[in-house]
């Protein structure tokens, strides 16, 4: 099996519980490759990682954000820990490294691969919990996720881009906007779409995304960029 002592080295976390920190690395698919080996999968502990992360995450912007609305701090922890954010950092921890994966998923880099990124950063966190307590994931965490809030007040990607747009269109211009599909390419695990945003007749512009909904918030962003709408 993998030997996790240089990750252990990276986070400065040495688990007591090894067979636990290794289950919070394996996928379903690699079980189902290798059902002799009598491992678990890490869906378990992914399911106890979300919730400590939500609840960690939420009094850290409850105290630090005071003068927010309960719909702002909401906006602001789905921007947070959403799978793009999450999958990133679990990259830049080097989870991506120890993942225990079928040969078909190890060869899925796309879409698929950011999201069992996401998923194995919260079961890790579910595998520290459990190892060794909340204070440990609280420092954890801080360390790893909470540095992007900053950005993500800054940048005002708290926001959701397409209720933004639509609210400032209609006030605005007297249009609701509208999102047509204008280039799709790709193979279906691999999707790669282009959506234009249009008020009216009038395409504003173009977003880019491995989904429809990515590619529509990315139009939206633009559009606000081209009508100065960001306040």
């Amino acid at each position: 099996m993998i030997n996790f002592s240089n990750f252990e080295k990276k986070t400065k976390i040495i688990f007591k519980n090894k067979k636990l920190l290794e289950q919070a690395f394996i996928h379903r698919s690699y079980i189902n490759e290798n059902p002799s080996t009598n491992l678990s999968h890490n869906e378990r502990l992914e399911f106890l990682g979300d919730a400590v992360l939500e609840l960690i995450v939420t009094d850290f912007l409850y105290k630090k954000y005071s003068s927010y609305t309960e719909g702002e701090l909401t906006a602001l922890r789905s921007a947070l820990v959403n799978a793009v954010i999450i999958s990133e950092i679990a990259s830049n921890v080097g989870m991506n490294d120890y993942l225990l994966l079928s040969k078909g998923e190890a060869k899925d880099n796309g879409k698929a691969r950011q999201y069992i990124l996401a998923n194995t950063y919260e079961a890790y966190i579910g595998a520290l919990y459990l190892d060794q307590g909340i204070e440990m994931v609280d420092k954890f965490i801080h360390k790893t996720l909470l540095p992007k809030t900053e950005e993500i007040v800054i940048k005002k990607l708290w926001r959701d881009a397409k209720s933004l747009v639509q609210e400032k269109a209609q006030e605005f211009v007297n249009f609701t906007p509208a999102y047509k599909v204008l280039h799709e390419s790709g193979p279906d695990h691999d999707k790669h779409f282009t959506v234009g945003i249009y008020f009216g007749p009038n395409l504003i512009a173009e977003g880019k995304g491995q989904s429809k909904q990515e590619a529509e918030q990315k139009a939206a962003e633009a559009a606000l960029k081209v009508k100065n709408w960001l306040d």
